[in-house]
């Protein structure tokens, strides 16, 4: 008895009736869906870029706010005649403001200042500081070293958020930098603030 032996051609011809084959008009319904969706895409991506581009990222904007003004106003509730020191020309306030200290207890004189390089450095005073106090307003900086400016050894500090913080204690007064500024620029505030306290 022959055993029948398997037709070679057989499996070779079984894989080419499964394989899928689409007509010409087949083809073009899937390019167009294909194409549909990208366009959709397109037109999705372009819709949500107008706002972004219509509303550019906001730069610190100089506002040169009347810190003499504000500080005379402020005067009677702090106690303490509260810092306004002269700075060169570039510099300017976009705030001035009294905190009565509703929230933590610490009542403080605040002022935001504009460098000339377009940074952002914020003065902070107070005759009633305590260490909690210190680490809040420098956004939770650990102490990195030392720096002197004005003839003032100040405590110079780094936060997680990249933002540097200087901290003295001048004629009894707690004062706080903190910003984005560069150190240089950190030099010729904390100079003038020294200048002031001293000169009051």
């Amino acid at each position: 008895m022959s055993e029948t032996q398997p037709d070679p051609q057989q499996p070779q011809q079984a894989e080419d009736a499964v394989t899928p084959v689409l007509t010409t008009k087949q083809a073009k319904r899937a390019n167009a869906t294909v194409m549909g969706m990208l366009i959709a895409t397109g037109l999705t991506l372009a819709l949500c870029l107008v706002p972004v581009l219509l509303n550019p990222s906001p730069k610190m904007q100089a506002r040169n706010v009347d810190v003499t003004a504000a500080a005379n106003q402020a005067a009677g509730d702090a106690g303490y005649s509260p810092l306004d020191p002269e700075l060169p020309d570039g510099w300017t306030a976009n705030y001035a403001r009294w905190n009565t200290g509703e929230n933590n207890g610490v009542p403080t004189w605040e002022v935001g200042y504009v460098t000339p390089g377009s940074e952002f450095i914020a003065l902070t005073e107070t005759n009633a500081a305590n260490p909690t106090w210190v680490y809040e307003s420098t956004g939770d900086s650990a102490v990195a070293g030392e720096r002197q400016a004005g003839g003032v050894t100040w405590e110079l500090r780094d936060s997680s958020s990249g933002k540097a913080s200087m901290v003295a204690e001048v004629e009894g007064l707690t004062v706080v930098l903190t910003g984005s500024g560069e150190l240089s620029e950190f030099d010729v505030l904390a100079e003038h603030v020294v200048e002031d306290l001293r000169g009051n």
